[in-house]
């Protein structure tokens, strides 16, 4: 059976706040990002603080190749009740080394607009407060190639897995700054 993917091209920055001139108050997405335990799914919740509107939606992601630049991504949106079968993974409480965690991040997303781009930029909030990713999408792959990334970013994250989504499950922001430190 032929499953259909959307390939999804990114690049990801790590950056140390919101460019000028967002600020937290900015229109932003809240996004609830719930990870199902050995799977590649997850339950993405979306809430529009301006409109009190949620949206739904179970992904399956996973990389392209060895690159992670390239996503193949299957997204289905669902409605209230059939988010309600998922619940039982939202915030579920995992123990870690005699801690307890959860398998949710918890991020605001902003939009910023740069060179004719539009930068998707996620301030972690929970544990991850302080880590502040911006994620730039493209078409094709040489479009992603020729990104020149903006002045205030501090590193490219886009090829190191600890930033993955999954990964960041867990983590706490030194725990993200023993890994920029390391590098």
């Amino acid at each position: 059976m032929k499953k259909d993917y959307k390939i999804e091209r990114r690049r990801v920055f790590l950056i140390p706040d919101l460019p000028a001139p967002l600020t937290k108050a900015s229109v932003h997405l809240q996004i609830f990002d719930n990870y199902i335990e050995n799977t590649r799914l997850r339950l993405r919740l979306v809430r529009s603080p301006e409109t009190k509107q949620w949206t739904y939606i179970l992904e399956q992601r996973f990389p392209a190749s060895e690159d992670l630049t390239s996503w193949n991504v299957a997204e289905i949106y669902l409605n209230e009740t059939e988010h309600q079968a998922f619940e039982q993974f939202e915030g579920r409480e995992v123990k870690t080394n005699e801690r307890v965690e959860t398998n949710e991040l918890r991020f605001n997303r902003y939009f910023y607009e740069y060179n004719n781009y539009r930068l998707a930029i996620d301030v972690y909030l929970g544990a991850l407060w302080g880590l502040n990713l911006a994620k730039v999408f493209f078409e094709t792959e040489e479009e992603a190639n020729k990104f020149q990334a903006p002045d205030f970013v501090v590193v490219e994250t886009t090829n190191n897995p600890f930033f993955v989504g999954t990964n960041l499950v867990g983590k706490s922001l030194a725990d993200v700054r023993k890994v920029i430190n390391d590098k």
